[in-house]
């Protein structure tokens, strides 16, 4: 498959919003739910429901610092156990922690750093910024579509995570005169 999507980054920032808008409903039906309900083993990738988010969270945390030039760090990174929590206090602790890092790599982001080449050990090859923003985004939308069948084996509803659900402004509805 030929590499060639591009986008700007204006774009770049609205799939980042995107992604954190989404993760946030996730994160508040599971959250919701029953400690056991969310910690149960569901036999999906990440086990539960809370490990799944958890791993989300991991994958934006991983990519931002090859995006920013830190993948030196990432063995370091991957030794520190507050990634890792297992209540909703660390959880809120470790996301915002994520989310601030997403936040300022996006705020820093240019036409030149999306094109910048990362690698990761983990994967083959090398890659440009704006893969990982993809990769992210997508990888992303794998997990919490496990989510959204764990959560449908149990008969609950998932949140609306559609682009266009999450993204539209609300509008007022006008009524249309007889």
């Amino acid at each position: 498959m030929a590499r060639g999507l591009t986008f700007s980054v204006e774009d770049a920032r609205q799939i980042l919003a995107y992604d954190r808008a989404v993760f946030d409903r996730f994160v508040h039906k599971v959250r919701r739910l029953p400690k056991r309900e969310a910690h149960r083993e569901r036999e999906i990738g990440h086990h539960s429901l809370f490990r799944t988010l958890v791993h989300v969270l991991n994958v934006h945390e991983a990519w931002q610092y090859l995006a920013t030039g830190r993948a030196r760090q990432l063995d370091r990174l991957f030794q520190d156990p507050t990634r890792q929590p297992n209540d909703w206090k660390g959880f809120d602790a470790y996301a915002t922690r994520v989310w601030a890092e997403v936040d300022r790599g996006a705020a820093a982001l240019t036409p030149a750093a999306l094109d910048r080449r990362v690698r990761a050990w983990w994967m083959p090859g090398t890659y440009t910024v704006r893969d990982a923003l993809l990769q992210v985004t997508l990888e992303e939308a794998h997990h919490l579509g496990e989510v959204i069948g764990a959560l449908w084996q149990d008969d609950r509803a998932s949140p609306p995570m559609t682009w266009i659900e999450v993204t539209r402004v609300p509008t007022t509805r006008r009524r249309r005169r007889a």
